[in-house]
């Protein structure tokens, strides 16, 4: 006799609330035609549900999100980076307390020594005709974060080796929570054959049809839920092991949405507003955000950013805030509004030919028109480069292009190329290669939890009220 075993999932909302009724539209009809055939189902998250982007994150600290996860019947979770390093240690501490599934992750530990009572490595389950599925949860090891953070992070080998092989002795299917992204997934699936299936996340991949290294199928929905996953597993009771493992995905962009659930985020909108509604400061004048040109809440942000770090200077790209603020009252939501990134300060050690270099990079046209999508930034383009502790003298080329003639420093001396300097910056700049000599720097001092949200209140209350 052979019985299919049905797993959908999700990876990678990034609280994309418009999606997500049709998101619990779709998994609610699903777990109901499963119930009504006698199927056996469970509906899995990979994490990065949270992002504190969206307003009603933010006012919650995450809580929303498990709301919404309990009301869609969500069986088991991990935890991706936006869980994991965009809260504070209280707030990831507490923010499954009221979770109605199983949370997993197999890496992470407090390093003061008392784990959260949700915080399982692994779980097994049996179906109700006696096939066992082991599950294990990892995610992204961010430890310049997490240990700020009073957690730690292990590599995703030393925790496959530390449960595998006993995963394998006491059940008949493993299935990997990933949080890791595509090329770590792959190798894993080269590495360890025991693991049946590896349903990832975090680099938002999408794999269609899934992918099969060595014994193991690969699969991920791609990012803010516009695809739902599925894997089918197909065990032969005779045999006694899978026979069939198949993995797809649906698009389910078109799809009715949910009414209960559009009217429980209505409802969480308005509890947000009204958590975010306190007044930050009073603005007498509107002040106006340009990303292309010098502006005075830009330059005042930066030099909060460097005397906030002690940093002997500062550097921020003007497409961080989205908006103007008019006069009146300006609230957290108006604040959150223009500065939604979930990005932290940073401090960075450069020499001064490479900070030369990072400044002549980041006044290229190329980069202030870039459309970056990730790495914290949620704005439109990068926009100019805004400088606190420095002067920066450019002149033109015949082509309009601007260059950088020569650094000063604040006194007036020239920037010395031997000579070590700390500089402040979006630690956005920290990942990938938008500027590689910070994102190659050998030191870096990550401020957390705070946003540059936070030193934008703190700014405006500073100079603007």
């Amino acid at each position: 006799m052979e019985e299919k075993l049905y797993f959908n999932y999700t990876n990678d909302l990034h609280s994309n609330f418009e999606q997500w009724p049709r998101v619990s539209s779709y998994l609610k009809e699903s777990k109901a035609l499963r119930n009504r055939r006698g199927e056996s189902s469970w509906i899995i998250d990979i994490g990065d549900h949270v992002d504190r982007s969206h307003p009603i994150t933010e006012a919650s600290m995450g809580k929303s999100n498990i709301k919404l996860l309990n009301d869609a019947g969500y069986d088991f979770v991990t935890i991706g980076n936006n869980e994991g390093i965009t809260l504070s240690h209280q707030d990831l501490y507490h923010l499954y307390d009221e979770a109605n599934f199983q949370v997993l992750c197999a890496n992470l530990n407090s390093t003061d020594q008392e784990e959260p009572p949700w915080l399982n490595k692994t779980i097994k389950i049996e179906t109700v005709n006696g096939i066992k599925i082991g599950f294990i949860g990892l995610t992204a090891p961010f430890n310049a974060f997490y240990e700020l953070l009073g957690w730690h992070i292990s590599t995703e080998f030393d925790a496959l080796d530390s449960h595998i092989a006993e995963l394998e002795q006491s059940v008949d299917i493993i299935i990997l929570m990933s949080h890791l992204g595509i090329s770590v997934d792959q190798e894993i699936a080269r590495r360890y054959e025991d693991i049946d299936v590896i349903i990832g996340g975090h680099t938002h991949h999408l794999l269609r049809n899934g992918e099969t290294i060595n014994n193991t199928i690969i699969t991920a929905a791609g990012k803010h839920c516009s695809f739902i996953g599925e894997v089918i597993l197909t065990w032969d009771h005779h045999q006694k092991k899978l026979v069939k493992k198949e993995a797809y995905t649906t698009d389910i962009t078109n799809k009715a949405k949910d009414l209960q659930t559009e009217q429980t985020i209505q409802e969480m909108q308005a509890e947000a507003d009204k958590l975010l509604g306190k007044t930050v400061v009073h603005l007498e004048q509107p002040i106006e955000v340009n990303w292309f040109t010098n502006s005075p809440i830009m330059q005042e942000l930066t030099n909060t950013l460097r005397n906030w770090t002690k940093a002997d200077a500062a550097m921020l790209n003007a497409g961080l805030l989205l908006d103007r603020l008019p006069a009146g009252a300006v609230t957290y939501k108006d604040i959150h509004r223009i500065c939604p990134h979930p990005i932290n300060p940073v401090v960075v050690d450069l020499k001064g030919d490479e900070l030369i270099e990072v400044i002549r990079a980041s006044l290229t046209k190329e980069f202030m028109e870039l459309r970056l999508k990730g790495f914290g930034f949620r704005g439109e383009l990068l926009g100019k480069m805004m400088f606190s502790g420095l002067k920066v003298e450019t002149a033109f080329h015949r082509d309009g292009g601007e260059y950088v003639k020569r650094v000063l420093l604040e006194n007036g001396k020239q920037v010395n190329p031997d000579h070590t300097y700390y500089i402040a910056t979006a630690d956005t700049f920290t990942f990938g290669r938008l500027l590689p000599e910070i994102a190659k720097a050998s030191t870096k001092q990550y401020f957390v939890p705070e946003f540059l949200r936070d030193l934008l209140a703190h700014t405006l209350r500073s100079n603007f009220s």
